[in-house]
């Protein structure tokens, strides 16, 4: 695949996000930043995983919300408007443990069938990787200091609190596997 996705996926985050939700834009970048660090990793799928990287959070964009559920208004959004790859949508869709939100808001059975998860484990790990090792300004975090912030900002007993408490051991699970599969990667 050549690198024409990523670039497409990176004027679409930036006209959806830069101007409407500059922390967003910034954190998206960052997780597009450490998406193609782990290039190495996914090999032909690195500019897939760019692009889900840097148009993970484009459901948030104001025009684009329908459901209020960014994962799912994002992958519609690109799918509808875009026509965009179904492995991108569905990374999109599923990214960081969707479904365990998607399940707490009553819409894990809208989001199952119509993005079901890729599967292609090692790219769902990369970008929930990705993703929960940036922070919102989209500098490098740890997934521990990530989630706390998360819980900080949204609260515990919100919807989003609550669904990142009950995912809290996967995402630190999936940072694991990618930590140690950065490990063993020549330099």
């Amino acid at each position: 695949m050549a690198d024409h996705l990523s670039s497409w996926a990176w004027r679409v985050a930036q006209s959806e996000l830069a101007q409407a939700l500059p922390r967003r834009w910034a954190h998206s970048q960052g997780v597009a930043r450490a998406a193609a660090a782990l290039s190495i990793l996914v090999d032909d799928d690195h500019d897939l995983l760019i692009a889900s990287a840097i148009l993970h959070d484009v459901g948030y964009a104001p025009r684009l919300v329908m459901t209020g559920f960014h994962p799912l208004d994002g992958a519609r959004f690109l799918r509808d408007e875009h026509q965009a790859d179904e492995r991108l949508l569905r990374l999109v869709a599923n990214h960081t443990y969707a479904l365990l939100e998607a399940e707490e808001r009553g819409l894990r059975k809208e989001l199952e069938e119509n993005f079901p998860i890729l599967d292609n484990p090692l790219l769902v790990d990369a970008l929930i990787y990705c993703d929960m090792t940036t922070t919102p300004c989209g500098t490098p975090t740890t997934a521990a200091d990530r989630v706390a912030e998360i819980l900080a900002r949204y609260g515990p007993d919100t919807m989003v609190g609550k669904f990142i408490q009950r995912a809290d051991p996967d995402i630190r699970a999936a940072v694991g596997r990618i930590e140690r599969a950065q490990e063993v990667q020549p330099r």
